[in-house]
């Protein structure tokens, strides 16, 4: 069962099966008298098998409020995403690739980029990725451009077991019951949570079923070795692409939304 407003509309709509013959989706959300706007109107035929508390019916009506969780990843062909930026960004395992985006970075990628960190959006990064990115952003001479702006402004969310000792503004550590935290996040206000790089926090964030949208760049290379995207994290959970584009040197912007269970047929 999926995590975020997926996981809470199968949950209720569990609650409200019984021995009834199976509603529309159209036809629950009347039963739990949920409008597209979010005002409260009459429920349909449903309204006598349906019997909801308060805070489940507080559930449906906010499920399309609860904050969205987006992993935005680099990745090569074979589905490595280790040090997409810079040769000295991360040399563990003796990975020595470092910086293969960068023969292929263009205007494309460069306005795929400000587009998609130009809405409001708070960060979630594991520590690494904190420390690169706390080193270079907060500098004010880096502080001119969309992305950057961007950056500045939002609350950082960091995991984090030790503390952190660091001057860019609006960083929050997590580091207790990660997970839990998490889900806090989501279900609270505000706007969406974007993770970029922090490879280990992103199979966490898999294995616990907590990514909503995935918002890849793969590059036309292969790199036979380096940390993966998908790696020890990954459950089986099926995607739907909302989003794709090619740019001229050969990048593959597609963008999924998470899709319920893993379905199988026959060929």
């Amino acid at each position: 069962m999926g995590t975020g407003s997926e996981g809470v509309m199968a949950s209720v709509l569990f609650l409200c099966s019984g021995a009834v013959p199976a509603p529309t989706l159209s036809e629950k959300r009347n039963c739990f008298c949920h409008g597209q706007t979010g005002q409260a109107r009459k429920p349909h035929h449903y309204k006598n098998k349906c019997k909801l508390t308060h805070y489940q019916k507080k559930l449906i009506n906010n499920i399309e409020q609860m904050r969205k969780l987006i992993v935005l990843s680099f990745i090569s062909l074979d589905g490595v995403m280790q040090a997409p930026g810079g040769q000295e960004e991360d040399t563990s395992g003796g990975f020595k690739y470092g910086g293969w985006t960068a023969p292929h970075w263009d205007q494309f990628a460069h306005e795929t980029m400000v587009t998609q960190m130009s809405s409001g959006f708070d960060l979630l990064l594991g520590r690494n990725t904190y420390d690169i990115f706390a080193a270079y952003w907060p500098l004010e001479e880096n502080n001119k451009g969309p992305i950057a702006a961007s950056l500045n402004n939002a609350t950082k969310y960091v995991v984090s077991h030790s503390p952190v000792d660091s001057n860019w503004e609006k960083t929050v550590r997590l580091g207790d019951d990660v997970v839990e935290e998490i889900r806090k996040l989501k279900a609270g206000d505000g706007p969406e949570l974007q993770v970029h790089g922090s490879g280990n926090l992103i199979q966490t964030l898999l294995k616990h079923d907590l990514v909503d949208e995935l918002w890849l760049k793969t590059f036309p290379v292969t790199l036979g070795s380096g940390k993966k995207l998908f790696a020890d994290g990954t459950i089986a959970a099926a995607f739907e692409l909302i989003e794709s584009k090619t740019s001229p040197k050969g990048i593959i912007v597609a963008s999924y939304k998470r899709a319920g269970e893993v379905k199988t047929g026959t060929l």
